[in-house]
């Protein structure tokens, strides 16, 4: 089970690649991606014990240097979010909508994993830049004042970070919203 991530983004490819190097070469971590996304960024998601990806982490943030967009460590990730990020979660019903817009995807698994720990809430989705223009956003569902308080909870630290674009809570979507999110 993976308990500790660390996320580097940056935005060069060949930077990301040569920084994906150093990091896994650096600690006993295990990579579990590393790919391109629009435009023009690469990102490094790494698991492993926090010591580490916390090894591997400070490489490839030095090897990164002044490419390096964005980052992020989280020691306790919820498991909810591995799976929002494979795309890979069951949702059977949605009572309330939530969407979480960002510039950069550490700050939209971030605030993912901060939402679902606030509020009990099912994360849908954690689109990762591919696709439209490297910004990222997070779906999640429960009851309206679960996915309100989740998403309060979720934007705060990315809207400290000048990260956050938009935020939406919407009850009761139409059946027909929650079909095309899947």
């Amino acid at each position: 089970m993976i308990r500790t991530i660390g996320m580097i983004e940056l935005n060069s490819i060949a930077k990301g690649i040569e920084a994906t190097d150093f990091m896994i070469k650096a600690a006993a971590v295990e990579l579990l991606f590393s790919k391109a996304i629009c435009p023009g960024k690469f990102i490094i998601l790494i698991t492993g014990d926090v010591a580490a990806v916390e090894a591997a982490m400070d490489i490839g943030l030095s090897n990164g240097g002044v490419f390096v967009v964005d980052h992020l460590m989280l020691p306790r990730i919820h498991p909810q979010v591995i799976y929002a990020i494979n795309a890979t979660t069951a949702v059977e019903q949605m009572n309330a909508l939530g969407v979480m817009e960002f510039f950069s995807v550490a700050a939209a698994v971030t605030a993912a994993d901060i939402a679902v720990k606030t509020a009990q809430v099912e994360l849908i989705e954690i689109r990762l830049g591919v696709g439209i223009g490297g910004k990222s956003f997070v779906t999640l569902t429960g009851d309206v004042s679960a996915v309100t308080e989740a998403v309060e909870g979720g934007v705060r630290f990315a809207q400290e970070q000048g990260m956050l674009i938009y935020r939406a809570v919407i009850p009761s979507p139409r059946k027909e919203l929650f079909q095309s999110l899947l």
